[in-house]
């Protein structure tokens, strides 16, 4: 039995990579569910982490829910309407509420067809990379199903409404230039070029002071429903624990001799 995600780090970057390629890595089983959570609380308690990369084994990124479990009505798509509604909430909706809560910036290195749930997993990520192969398909209608694991309320905010329409009222896909050009993505590069990116991505990111991105990634969560007025009382707050962490201080040294800081998440 293979492992369902296997952990690969390097330095203060870990790679996080679906591995069930045989079956286009779906992420409806309850082990891969289990060890996404588990992949995310252990870089939630690991301070020298900085950020995660999000990748799929084999020619696809992920295919979502396992369309053979759905004809069978087998795993988590088994029971009544009542019994269905509870898997949903307990099983494959873990996935963007750990993702959501990711401490560390997450990139999404899309090595190929990203589909359905697959797709708003690639949502979930804060930032996106592709493969010129990757296809994105928000294509739950194609099957007579809705998005059920927070891709009515992912898609919008990456595409905008009527973008994020398109894709879910046809549930046709779109290739890797579309979805750079409708901001799906932020770079498309060739296949065998895909982690290079995304690590050289991950390594502009992880330059700056880890304290301050997990905590600038915080307000960028919370901005997104909280009031103006809320927004700069919390920043407030985090903004005095930031001046008085080492790393600051650093910051600041390192600027005014125009030299190359050291940060050391303190």
């Amino acid at each position: 039995m293979n492992d369902p995600i296997l952990i690969d780090r390097t330095g203060d970057v870990v790679v996080w990579t679906l591995n069930n390629p045989e079956a286009r890595n779906p992420i409806s089983e309850a082990d891969t569910i289990t060890a996404l959570e588990d992949a995310v609380a252990a870089a939630n308690r690991d301070h020298s982490l900085r950020v995660a990369i999000l990748t799929g084994a084999g020619t696809a990124f992920s295919s979502g829910g396992n369309i053979k479990h759905m004809r069978e009505r087998a795993g988590m798509f088994a029971g009544t309407p009542a019994q269905l509604r509870q898997e949903y909430r307990h099983g494959i909706q873990r996935i963007p509420k750990a993702l959501y809560h990711c401490e560390i910036p997450t990139i999404a290195a899309v090595n190929g067809p990203a589909i359905g749930a697959g797709c708003d997993l690639a949502l979930m990520c804060d930032l996106r990379v592709a493969a010129s192969t990757a296809v994105f398909a928000e294509s739950f209608v194609k099957v007579g199903l809705i998005p059920g694991d927070g891709g009515a309320w992912l898609l919008p905010r990456a595409i905008g409404m009527a973008r994020a329409c398109e894709m879910a009222f046809t549930g046709e896909p779109i290739d890797a230039n579309t979805a750079l050009d409708w901001g799906l993505v932020s770079q498309v590069v060739e296949p065998g070029a895909l982690l290079e990116a995304a690590h050289r991505l991950a390594a502009r990111v992880s330059a700056n002071p880890p304290h301050a991105l997990r905590m600038t990634k915080q307000l960028l969560r919370e901005g997104t429903h909280q009031t103006l007025e809320s927004l700069l009382e919390l920043s407030a707050a985090m903004q005095a624990a930031a001046h008085h962490t080492e790393d600051h201080h650093e910051a600041v040294s390192a600027m005014l001799h125009r030299r190359t800081p050291d940060f050391t998440g303190r």
